[in-house]
């Protein structure tokens, strides 16, 4: 229609007037360039369309064309190994063909259409389909086989099946009839409107835990397959490294890393570790079992906003093949700023700090995306979803970080100053919390030790303590604190250097497995009951101090293989040793 023209520009936000062309959140081509965009606004007079690219050169008078479908993305092979921008345009692609800098209306398909994709058909020609179901097998990656699956609106009877072999991502390997006698073609992909969540068939109470190897989170704060966390700290304080060692290490089957609005160098410095990292489940580079999604501080603020969506509909995708996803979001922050600076742009009434009312709202519809799933078609699969907040001044109090802990059940708060005092991870043991313990009793007993929640509640206990105590320390110094009170503070200077403390560059002590960890708290408490009988008998404090016995188990998690845990058995002898000959 010839009314469908720009009226006004206003930063990524542009309006057409009288016209009744468009509906809410369809995808629209926005100029001559056709640059994608998203009604995000309809009254009598006026359209409101948000657009995910630069709209530098874009004038009024220029053509706006309707779609009718949502802001989708297809999904298929090739997904994996891959790395998009936010509104899935694939950068690699886009920078053999144009450099390193994004061209306006860059018109590329997502996924590679001209490759051929090994085949293997699961139907046969009579069969009913029904949406969901998987039709096709692909081996993605050596890694990640890609399940194809029925795409929604399809269901009838098979009428045709061609034999397996190579086949393209737009080939038809298969045609259905539904009851309306319609013939339905089947290929290598489909598309999926990011806004809205993929359909499960029931949500499982989760209750196996998403193994990090990082002893703070796996012992201290676990999170669960299907769960939520938020990883929230100051400048600095190691949020995007924590994210990288969760992502080379988790047990998920698949990683979505989305660098959300952060700084370019640390995009650039996620792409070169997970190009070239060795995954130490498969032995093959992690790259083959990740996709990236790159949407830095300097690209379009609204394609920074559908990046999340984007993220969370290719983890849906996945978990509904049957994987255990993990979304790594790098920084949920950004992301809010963008709906901030948008809303400014409509002139809508703000809410605390600037942010649009509706905040909450669109935090809860990201992080309830998560859960551990049966899919549609009988199979199970689960998304964990961790997202980095960065409160400005590390301000925990401010609305996103707030918001945000509605709606995580793990909060992993990180410290300014023990970053500065170089402990990593920097997670504070006093403000951050887990409620997903209940849930993993029983996988801890079966799978650990019946005690290791127990050995874990005397830690806290312990940290809780000596933090007390140096509060009085501060004031009167240690030399007046009787002697059980300074063991205490030995006890818990130990917990905090030799356990919860963790060298991502050390080949024993970047990972370490759940076993070893309830090793090192036994030993640990061990040393501390032991130290405490003798201070009974009258045995003085520093007396046990000057034998070194403390700084000598603060090395056990590097001298301790993760695969030699009897080794743990010398260090419960020399404890006895030590210990007996001061008496």
């Amino acid at each position: 229609m010839k009314n469908n023209v720009i009226f006004s520009i206003n930063g990524p936000v542009i309006k057409v007037k009288d016209t009744k062309t468009f509906s809410m959140l369809e995808m629209v081509f926005v100029g001559h360039k056709k640059l994608m965009g998203e009604v995000i606004e309809i009254s009598s007079s006026f359209t409101t369309i948000q657009v995910y690219e630069r709209t530098v050169n874009l004038k009024p008078g220029e053509p706006v064309l309707s779609t009718k479908e949502a802001i989708s993305v297809t999904l298929g092979p090739g997904i994996i190994n891959n790395i998009f921008d936010g509104i899935e345009r694939p950068l690699r692609s886009i920078a053999q063909s144009s450099g390193a800098f994004m061209p306006i209306g860059s018109d590329v398909e997502s996924l590679d259409i001209d490759k051929e994709w090994e085949v293997t058909l699961k139907i046969n020609k009579g069969d009913y389909l029904t949406f969901g179901e998987i039709y096709a097998l692909v081996p993605e990656t050596r890694i990640i086989e890609h399940r194809l699956m029925v795409p929604k609106g399809i269901e009838g009877k098979v009428m045709s099946v061609v034999p397996n072999g190579k086949y393209k991502l737009h080939d038809v390997i298969a045609t259905v009839k539904d009851d309306n006698d319609v013939i339905h073609n089947l290929t290598l992909c489909q598309r999926w409107p990011i806004k809205t969540p993929r359909p499960v068939a029931n949500r499982i109470q989760t209750t196996l835990p998403l193994i990090t190897g990082q002893r703070v989170i796996d012992t201290f704060f676990p999170i669960t397959k299907g769960g939520t966390a938020a990883i929230p700290g100051g400048f600095g304080s190691g949020k995007t490294m924590m994210q990288h060692q969760i992502a080379k290490w988790c047990d998920a089957d698949i990683i979505i890393y989305v660098g959300c609005g952060e700084r370019g160098n640390e995009i650039t410095h996620a792409l070169g570790e997970f190009s070239s990292l060795i995954d130490p489940k498969t032995n093959d580079l992690l790259i083959e079992r990740t996709v990236l999604i790159a949407n830095t501080s300097n690209m379009p603020v609204a394609a920074r906003e559908a990046s999340i969506y984007t993220g969370i509909t290719v983890a849906e995708y996945f978990r509904d093949m049957g994987y255990h996803v993990a979304v790594i979001a790098d920084s949920t922050s950004r992301w809010a700023e963008a709906l901030r600076e948008i809303s400014g742009r409509l002139e809508e009434m703000p809410a605390e700090e600037g942010f649009p009312p509706y905040l909450s709202t669109r935090l809860s519809q990201f992080y309830e995306r998560a859960g551990y799933i049966e899919t549609t078609n009988g199979q199970t699969g689960s998304i964990t979803i961790i997202g980095a907040v960065s409160p400005q001044g590390a301000d925990f109090s401010e609305p996103v970080t707030q918001n945000t802990k509605r709606f995580v059940h793990c909060f992993w708060a990180l410290d300014k100053q023990l970053a500065y005092m170089r402990h990593y991870p920097a997670i504070n043991w006093l403000q951050s919390y887990t409620e997903y313990i209940p849930d993993l009793v029983k996988w801890y007993n079966r799978n650990v030790d019946i005690n290791f929640l127990e050995n874990r509640q005397k830690f806290i206990s312990l940290l809780a303590e000596e933090d007390k105590l140096m509060e009085i320390v501060k004031l009167i110094g240690s030399d007046l604190l009787p002697d059980h009170q300074k063991l205490i503070i030995e006890t818990g200077r130990l917990i905090r250097t030799g356990f919860l403390q963790q060298d991502a560059f050390h080949v024993e002590d970047t990972f370490v497995p759940l076993l070893k960890q309830n090793r090192m708290m036994e030993a640990i408490l061990y040393l501390h009951q032991k130290s405490f009988d003798i201070l009974q008998n009258g045995v003085a404090f520093r007396m046990i101090t000057n034998t070194n016995i403390f700084s000598d188990l603060s090395k056990m998690r590097y001298e301790v293989k993760n695969d030699e845990l009897e080794l743990f058995d010398e260090y419960f002898k020399k404890i006895d040793t030590v210990l007996a000959g001061i008496r």
